[in-house]
């Protein structure tokens, strides 16, 4: 059963789990097919989740929704929150990460110094003593593909559990999409969802998890 958020009858919000990919693939059913038969309703995704990363999903239930949120998304009006974290230290605590992004090998993908169209990137992070890994709110202001997963790799901390991006091998990929923040019909609309996996999610500031919209300066 995928864990449902929220839902109104225009869209409804879901906590992907990780390990699913959005469509069908290798006759194993796709995310959207997975939430359309256990809803019992029609749906349209408006943006999309690594088959890796857990988190807050929004599909629309119809498609003059589907085109108001998908619109929304493309103009990064809807603000997205994710938690992230490394085995690793990276080469700077706090601040941002910037530019293009290239194909690399392999359906990977790498950070240039190149300023054209650039992913963008807001982070700050601190360190867990007791479990020894480095924790990670990061905060795109693009929406790129692999973009938080090549910004911290870029920052020497690769995801933990990343095998792509040379992460430290783990039960899973920790990245997780733990807040979304939009306005919908003149009504703001604000949530947040811990990750339902891993081993390794141990002691997250609070605020990270419920009200990480209140961090961002």
């Amino acid at each position: 059963m995928l864990p449902l958020i929220a839902e109104t009858p225009d869209w409804l919000l879901i906590n992907k789990p990780s390990g699913i990919g959005m469509h069908t693939e290798d006759q194993q059913p796709g995310l959207v097919v997975m939430a359309a038969e256990q809803f019992q309703h029609p749906l349209w995704p408006v943006h999309r989740l690594d088959k890796v990363t857990s988190g807050l999903l929004l599909l629309a239930k119809h498609a003059e929704a589907a085109a108001m949120l998908g619109q929304q998304f493309e103009s990064h009006a809807i603000q997205k929150y994710y938690l992230a974290q490394s085995t690793s230290k990276p080469v700077k605590k706090q601040g941002w990460v910037k530019g293009d992004m290239e194909k690399s090998r392999n359906g990977s993908w790498k950070l240039t110094r190149g300023m054209k169209n650039p992913a963008i990137t807001r982070f700050v992070s601190r360190y867990d003593t007791e479990h020894q890994r480095r924790q990670f709110l990061l905060i795109p202001k693009t929406g790129k593909t692999h973009q938080l997963r090549v910004a911290l790799k870029s920052l020497g901390s690769p995801i933990e559990g990343d095998a792509r991006y040379k992460g430290e091998i783990s039960d899973r990929t920790y990245l997780h999409a733990a807040g979304l923040v939009f306005d919908w019909k003149g009504q703001r609309q604000q949530f947040s969802a811990a990750p339902e996996s891993g081993q390794h999610w141990n002691h997250w500031p609070e605020e990270w998890l419920t009200t990480p919209w209140q961090l961002q300066g």
